[in-house]
């Protein structure tokens, strides 16, 4: 007789935390998020910005224009925030029905930052107006410093930067993106009803030790870059929690293998092929797979105040690894590499 936990019927999730891209790559990676997820909110790192709700509508019919045909995904839109983003910008966004949140990215923090901000404190009166709109401010938590050790960054900036910053905008919507670090997991479990945070699969599957087994694994390398053990631990603890305010976000983030296996390789990991079957084996790992619904297909819902979708996806755990994905090609000589766990992946996700 199967067990009731070989198998996970769930509402079709929303991740809320996703790199498309653009040009060949987002034409060569869009289907596989698409397949599994109604809608994901897109991030506007391309390397021109998208700093306007203009280019927000302009990036989004390029998003829908490279769907498969009789697809129903949505691409939810974000602004790049920057030290020139004005108030008349923000209720632009706000009145619109494309974009759903402003990105932080510290300058320099992360792939295409090199636009972000530098001083969050002379940036308030464009919070206020987020706040007055309902817009969220979703976040790359790093501050950047060269006494600021790189493994330090996150716990950093929850204390210098946004600990102060919700205290100023205390009515300010706030999502703490691919939260790294016990710090950045306890910001979200003592935070107000306004503060979220998501978790990818990968900083929930590896740590420090990963990137360096065997030699180098520029593979692995993401920003926030993978943390110790017991971050992940911390992770790993508050899935099990079933706390309100964490939910999903893959950030799945597509690099051809050049731009991997170079000197100064980019960061990112291309998770969408196996996301969902990658969070189950997290979440089966840590007795909590009654707790994986929620997380994927209720909660960030609950907080952008979206409806649950209607379809299905049936989870299910296989007695021999799943195949490893083959490799994306964008075009002739270049090809992306999805990421598969080492020891092997036991979950296969399927629509139904």
């Amino acid at each position: 007789m199967q067990r009731v936990t070989d198998q996970l019927d769930i509402p079709v999730p929303d991740d809320f935390h996703l790199h498309l891209r653009d040009g060949e790559l987002l034409r060569a990676v869009v289907a596989e998020s698409a397949r599994w997820f109604g809608r994901a909110i897109v991030m506007p790192n391309l390397a021109s910005p998208v700093v306007t709700v203009a280019q927000a509508f302009a990036y989004r019919e390029r998003i829908v224009r490279a769907l498969p045909a009789n697809n129903s995904f949505v691409p939810l839109m974000t602004l790049y925030l920057t030290d020139q983003m004005t108030v008349a910008e923000v209720k632009r966004a706000g009145a619109s029905d494309v974009v759903f949140g402003i990105k932080l990215y510290p300058a320099h923090a992360t792939t295409n930052s090199a636009h972000g901000v530098t001083d969050v404190a002379a940036l308030d009166p464009v919070l206020d107006a987020m706040a007055d709109m309902g817009l969220p401010l979703l976040i790359h938590g790093e501050k950047l410093g060269p006494d600021i050790d790189v493994f330090d960054r996150e716990k950093v900036f929850i204390k210098d930067v946004l600990i102060p910053l919700v205290r100023r905008h205390p009515q300010l919507r706030v999502v703490l993106e691919h939260i790294t670090t016990e710090e950045g997991v306890q910001f979200v479990l003592d935070g107000p009803e306004t503060v979220g945070g998501t978790l990818t699969a990968h900083h929930l599957l590896l740590d420090r030790n990963d990137m360096f087994r065997g030699g180098l694994r520029p593979h692995h390398y993401c920003l926030p870059v993978l943390k110790r053990m017991e971050h992940k631990r911390a992770l790993r603890r508050a899935i099990r929690s079933g706390h309100p305010r964490l939910f999903l976000g893959t950030d799945s983030a597509p690099h051809p293998i050049s731009a991997k296996e170079a000197s100064h390789c980019c960061a990112g990991l291309y998770t969408a092929p196996l996301a969902l079957a990658l969070y189950a084996q997290v979440f089966d790992e840590e007795g909590a797979l009654k707790q994986f619904g929620a997380f994927a297909s209720h909660r960030g819902q609950a907080f952008y105040g979206l409806p649950v979708n209607l379809g299905r996806i049936r989870l299910s755990r296989q007695s021999r690894p799943v195949e490893v994905p083959e490799r994306v090609l964008v075009a002739p000589g270049v090809e992306i590499l999805p990421f598969y766990p080492e020891d092997g992946l036991h979950w296969r996700a399927e629509r139904i």
